[in-house]
């Protein structure tokens, strides 16, 4: 596999290495000892998957200690585009954001550690996206920040994004008060 660092510390973009044929492809989405090769000694207690339409935007959501959750995302069917925000106070790039996109064709992994708001948003319909969470889901410990904070300004690609009540209503990053 292949790994690349972002500019952001800790955020991990990762290529599998995929075996391609007549009949198909073949790849290890997941290998606790690949990972741990690579310094990430990883251990996952729940799987997420989510099914989307086109212009579905998931987020901005996160954990607070000490129910911290760990991401490693990807896209089964379809692509988003997947977005992590550093929430982590004391971090040079506090505030700042990544985005990547995540397809079936480029079957791109994304490491997001603990300390880092996340969301994404479908740009197909039938997009079938999944993560191996760190920890548990703990609705007490959830929080979450508005997913057109101008102070976080993240570029979309999308004017109307269909989203859920629950995401309408998040904070904004200048009132946020950060437990990482």
């Amino acid at each position: 596999m292949e790994i690349t660092k972002t500019p952001i510390e800790g955020l991990l973009v990762i290529k599998p290495k995929v075996f391609e044929d007549e009949r198909g492809n073949f790849f290890e989405s997941w290998s606790k000892q690949s990972y741990k090769n690579i310094s990430l000694d990883l251990d996952f207690v729940q799987d997420n998957q989510s099914l989307s339409q086109k212009a579905v935007l998931r987020g901005l959501h996160f954990q607070n200690p000490p129910f911290a959750q760990g991401k490693l995302v990807r896209v089964i069917k379809g692509s988003v585009i997947d977005v992590a925000v550093d929430i982590r106070k004391n971090s040079s790039t506090y505030g700042k954001y990544y985005s990547i996109e995540l397809s079936e064709e480029n079957k791109i992994v994304f490491w997001i550690p603990p300390g880092f708001a996340h969301g994404f948003i479908s740009l197909e319909n039938n997009t079938i996206f999944t993560y191996k969470c760190t920890e548990i889901y703990n609705k007490e410990s959830e929080g979450s920040i508005v997913w057109n904070d101008p102070d976080i300004g993240i570029n979309w690609g999308v004017e109307n994004p269909l989203i859920s009540e629950k995401d309408m209503v998040a904070g904004n990053f200048k009132d946020f008060k950060s437990k990482f």
